[in-house]
């Protein structure tokens, strides 16, 4: 069985979590009145091969812009695609590819170097404030205003779970564990700008690892941005098992890099 199949089944999950999930033949619409622009809740998510990318496409613009939701697509096995990512090119579509690399947990407790004065809390409604201040500094989340209503949303939800590390009392780092079933993924890890190159990451990941063995979960993933990320979770346990080729098409609005980027 390929690996990243169950990741396919968690990712899926993850997206339904925050958004509503309507399943297709060629894989699902997820929408979120609510969130207009966060894109993660709004699109179709294609891991199946599309046999009449016309209707498909027809379908996925009619859909969102009902809802006044700016038609997207996220598109994964692009070899069986390219009848798809044509009739997106005729329909004024525009389009980016990413390779993204695919991390399994190894199930070994990373070994990190006690720091004074480091500690790490399950965030709960007296510091979520705390951890929404630290994640609004990460710029590749979002607006702060978009990074708020996610993260109030995600924190209500039973299958998230969100942690916040201190340095001397000051809350420095945050991440977050979302789990189903047996599967858990790794998410949302971030750190003030003034507390990076500290090893804060490395204390995150140890108690999200011990975390993971005492719930007893069989897979703990995580999909980095991008390969510098790549190495720091590689240097904690997590072995790269695939990397992913996607695409992201869009009508209107901006790129996924252009996200990442900080772009206006």
């Amino acid at each position: 069985m390929n690996p990243t199949d169950d990741l396919y089944k968690l990712d899926l999950s993850y997206l339904g979590a925050f958004s509503t999930r309507l399943d297709t033949t060629w894989g699902a619409l997820f929408y979120n009145e609510n969130q207009p622009r966060y894109y993660d809740a709004n699109h179709a998510h294609v891991i199946r091969e599309c046999h009449d990318p016309q209707a498909m496409v027809a379908e996925v613009v009619s859909f969102y812009q009902k809802k006044n939701l700016v038609p997207r697509l996220y598109i994964h096995e692009l070899h069986l695609q390219q009848q798809l990512l044509s009739e997106l090119e005729k329909n004024q579509f525009q389009y980016e590819e990413f390779v993204s690399p695919v991390q399994l947990w190894n199930n070994q407790v990373a070994r990190v170097a006690d720091k004074q004065g480091v500690t790490i809390e399950e965030v709960t409604g007296e510091n979520v404030q705390e951890a929404i201040d630290v994640e609004s500094t990460i710029k590749e989340f979002g607006s702060k205003d978009t990074i708020t209503k996610v993260f109030m949303e995600q924190f209500a939800h039973p299958s998230f779970s969100y942690y916040l590390l201190r340095l001397n009392g000051e809350a420095c780092s945050t991440a977050c564990l979302f789990q189903d079933g047996l599967d858990a993924r790794l998410e949302s890890v971030a750190t003030l700008e003034s507390h990076r190159g500290k090893g804060l990451i490395g204390h995150l990941i140890r108690f999200i690892q011990e975390e993971s063995l005492r719930r007893g979960f069989a897979n703990l993933w995580v999909l980095p941005i991008n390969e510098a990320v790549e190495k720091v979770y590689a240097r904690y346990g997590f072995t790269t098992v695939e990397r992913m080729r996607s695409g992201h098409a869009f009508l209107s609005g901006k790129s996924i890099k252009d996200i990442r980027e900080g772009h206006s």
